[in-house]
Order: structure tokens, then C-alpha cells, then sequence
């Protein structure tokens, strides 16, 4: 390429004040060429996993780390090669290949603060890699392994070895073993090496039985596993197993702590601890809430919209915030005061893979109900994608969570952290229940309130949680009272 030079793309901060996230998977290898906006590869935060754009135009020169690799934001990731001279200022040199004896490090990174894609706080420290475990006898054949079965998750391995500050990497072997790409996130997250596993499905794929199977034989391995011997049960991920674990396999499974379960983890610990939590209920009869839910599902109004209750337990707690304003509110503790907020960003837990997430619709409040359910069904839909993005998990005021899908009656939520409030709802289920006089099956649900008890005293508390199951039993209050 005439008059062309490397440029480094950094680890942007994709979140407020991230400070590291790893490297899920490389869209591009070296010799590609790439251009401006084109997404290079997925990464995962402590919120979520996002995209990377590059900024530029050009042929990819080198990956500084293989998938799997955390990496701090600011650090060096990948380095194009492109036309039109010298680099900008701002930009570092490329890499210079260190000698095979010296420990890996990363590119050196100047005094001044470095320009990031999203937010800010870019970290000057260098890289850490996740241990894997090795047995003693063949450890340093199973690191390449680990690196190279990293490589080869998402595809054939590049043509050259990974720059530093990465060491270089073995050549692909001439056939990979056959696994479906789920099955390979698998065996990468369990730190099993795909070439060791014996497939047994159609046409020698490894499923992920093969994978929990390796896993067994590598910690029992003085228990010869006999020849009919059932495989272990496949998991819907990682640490989620789907069905009762096979207890004549492992003993332990070992899944590491990062990402948006390390973030969730600290997040609830901090709010346990920090906000005196108290948790009210109610029953409440929901057939009229049912009855319009169906009615609604056939309003030309709604179609192609996501109509469900949630729909209507969502708009029903902001009419009790509009009538209760001050538990939309948070507290400063720095400095001593109770904020109000004038707007409600609605959250809404979500289960994913990756862990409980709470992305929130914004400016909910404002929103009318057709538009409230199109904002819903955007809402779940991204996050069973995997696609939530950080800032669409900032700023909520009130949350709520609906463990009645699990058939759960109701549950004693925390509160998210920064938030006053959160409801759970659970399960609608006939139940006998006195109405007009006589017992009738009617359809029940147990509502259940939690809310910081330093801003929201126990009138309040029950005046919000009162009003919603007032708008849920008698729905017509939601033009009255709206």
C-alpha cells in the first residue's frame, strides 16, 4: 500500500467509566481489509456485549490477542494498516516484536489521555489474561492448546500469528473438529480443548454432552467411565444447568466470576448493604386486567405489538408513580440529599444467558400504551439477542421484575442500585377468590414492593403498591386516573 501506515485501535470505554472488557469473538483476521464503521469484533463488559467499529479505512497488519482475552480500555487491540501517510499524533507506532525470551507486555502507552470511541476513562494498565487450568505433566502443551482452541472458535486461524504483545500462535491443525458454534463457546468458557473430544453426533459433530463428558474424564480421571455410561446433561449456558446434574460424573463444576454476573454480583451486595430495604404485598384480583389484555390483542391499534400483562402491570405502576411522585426518587449520599426525579425510566429485569439484566425504557411516563408495548417488545427482544447496549442500562429510576414466568407466586426483590423502588410480579393463577358476594375462580397474582426506606416510608410505600393493585383489578382507572 503506497504511503501507508499502522494505526491502533484502542479499547474504547463502551460504557460510563468501564475500565475492562474481553474479547468474545474476531470478525476480521489479519489481511482483511476493513472500512470505516465495519464492525471488527464483540466484546463484553461488565453491562453487556458490544460491537466494535473501526474509525478507519484499511488492511488489517496484526489481532494483539486471541478471543477470550481481558483487556484494559485504553490498550492496543488491533493494529490497520492504512493509506495517506504518517500517523496522527494521537495515534501510537506500530508494534515492534519483542525477542521470544521476554514476558509478553503490552505497546508502550504515551503520558497524555487518549481519545475513546464512547464515554471516558481510558486506563493506562497493561493487559490480564484468565488463568487456565493445566496439569502438571503436559502444562505447556495445553496453554497452546487453550490459545489455539480460542482461535479456532469462530473460524480457520490466520495466516500469521498474532503480533505482540500476544505471542505467536501455532498454525491451525488441518482439520478442525466439527461443533456447532454454541457447543464451541461452551467448551471455551469449561477450558476444553475441542481436539481432545470424542464426537458422537450425526456425522462426528460434538454436542454438548461430548463437552461435559471430556469434562468429567479430566476431573475423575482415576474412575475408568464405563462404555455405556449416559453423558452428562446438556446446560442452556455455562452456569445454567437445564436439567439435574448426573451426579456419578464431576463433582464440581467451576465457572469464573466476570462479566455481567460480576457486575451484577457486586451491584447486589452493594445494595443489600447500603439500602435499608423493606418489602410490602398484595393479592390482588387480575380478571378484568386479563379480559382487557385479550381485548387489546384484537384492537387494530396494537397489531403487531407485543400485548401480554406485563404490558398493562407496567402502565399501571406509572399511574401510581404519577400519583405518588416521590418514590420515583434516589439518594445522594455525598451529599445528603433526596433526589426527585421528574421522568421515569422504566426497568425491566431480563434473564440471559450472560446473567439478570436490567435495561429501562426511557421517558416512560410519556409514552402512550401502544407505544409503551412497542418499547417493551424492543426491549426483550434485544435482550434475548445478546444486544443490549450499556446505555440502555443507565439511568433507570424504577424497576420492575416478573418471576410469576417462572411460576414463582411473588418473591422480595433488591432494589437495583441508584433506584427507590422495584416491583415483582408473580404468577396469575385461578384461584377460588369472593367476588360479588360468592366464591368464584377468579385470576390472582400476588404483587410484592421493595423500596429504600430512608426516602420511602411505609405510608408511601403502601399508597403505590395500593394504587397499582387498584388499576390492575378495576383497569378502567387507567383513563380516570391517568
Amino acid at each position: 500500500m503506497t504511503n501507508a501506515s499502522v494505526r491502533e485501535f484502542k479499547m474504547p470505554d463502551v460504557g460510563e467509566g468501564l475500565t475492562e472488557a474481553e474479547i468474545l469473538k474476531w470478525y476480521v483476521q489479519p489481511g482483511d481489509t476493513v472500512t470505516d464503521g465495519q464492525v471488527v469484533c464483540e466484546v463484553e463488559t461488565a453491562k453487556a456485549a458490544v460491537e466494535l467499529p473501526i474509525p478507519y479505512d484499511g488492511v488489517v497488519r496484526s489481532l494483539h490477542f486471541p478471543e477470550g482475552t481481558t483487556v484494559d480500555v485504553g490498550t492496543s487491540i488491533i493494529a490497520v494498516e492504512v493509506a495517506g501517510g504518517a500517523a496522527p499524533a494521537q495515534q501510537e507506532a506500530p508494534a515492534v516484536p519483542a525477542p521470544a525470551a521476554e514476558p509478553e507486555k503490552p505497546a508502550e502507552q504515551p503520558p497524555a489521555r487518549q481519545p475513546v470511541l464512547v464515554g471516558y476513562g481510558v486506563a493506562t494498565s497493561s493487559t490480564r489474561r484468565r488463568p487456565r487450568k493445566q496439569a502438571p505433566d503436559t502444562a505447556a502443551g495445553q496453554a497452546a492448546s487453550a490459545v489455539q482452541s480460542e482461535l479456532n472458535g469462530h473460524g480457520a486461524a490466520p495466516a500469521a500469528p498474532v503480533t505482540p504483545p500476544a505471542p505467536a500462535v501455532p498454525a491451525a491443525p488441518a482439520q478442525r473438529p466439527l461443533a456447532k458454534p454454541p457447543v464451541r463457546k461452551l467448551a471455551k468458557d469449561l477450558g476444553v480443548d475441542l481436539a481432545t473430544v470424542t464426537p458422537t453426533g450425526p456425522d462426528g459433530v460434538i454436542t454438548r454432552e461430548d463437552v461435559h463428558a471430556a469434562v468429567a474424564a479430566a476431573q475423575a480421571p482415576q474412575q475408568a467411565a464405563p462404555a455405556d455410561r449416559p453423558a452428562a446433561p446438556a446446560v442452556s449456558a455455562p452456569d445454567r444447568p437445564a436439567a439435574p446434574v448426573s451426579y456419578d460424573s464431576a463433582r464440581e463444576t467451576r465457572v469464573p466470576v466476570k462479566g455481567v454476573r460480576k457486575a451484577t454480583a457486586a451491584a447486589m451486595v452493594g445494595s443489600a448493604f447500603t439500602a435499608p430495604h423493606v418489602t410490602e404485598f398484595v393479592t390482588v384480583d387480575v380478571t378484568r386486567t386479563m379480559k382487557l389484555v385479550e381485548e387489546l390483542k384484537q384492537d387494530k391499534e396494537f397489531a403487531g405489538l407485543r400485548v401480554n400483562p406485563l404490558l398493562l402491570i407496567a402502565k399501571a405502576l406509572l399511574v401510581a408513580i404519577r400519583r405518588n411522585p416521590d418514590i420515583n426518587a434516589s439518594w445522594d449520599e455525598a451529599a445528603q440529599e433526596i433526589v426527585v426525579k421528574h421522568y421515569v425510566n422504566l426497568g425491566i429485569a431480563a434473564a440471559t444467558p450472560r446473567g439478570l439484566i436490567v435495561p429501562n425504557i426511557k421517558d416512560a411516563h410519556a409514552k402512550t400504551l401502544p407505544e409503551l408495548a412497542a418499547s417493551l417488545g424492543e426491549l426483550v427482544s434485544t435482550a434475548r439477542e445478546g444486544k443490549t447496549s450499556p446505555s440502555a442500562m443507565q439511568g433507570g429510576t424504577v424497576t420492575i421484575t416478573n418471576v410469576g414466568v417462572f411460576g414463582v407466586d411473588t418473591g422480595t426483590p433488591l432494589l437495583n442500585p441508584g433506584e427507590s423502588a422495584i416491583l415483582a410480579v408473580g404468577a396469575i393463577k385461578p384461584q377460588p377468590w369472593v367476588h360479588k358476594g360468592k366464591v368464584k375462580p377468579r385470576q390472582v397474582t400476588t404483587l410484592a414492593l421493595s423500596f429504600d426506606h430512608r426516602l420511602v416510608d411505609g405510608e408511601l410505600g403502601s399508597k403505590v403498591l395500593a394504587d397499582v393493585a387498584a388499576v390492575l383489578e378495576q383497569p378502567k382507572r387507567l383513563i380516570t386516573w391517568a
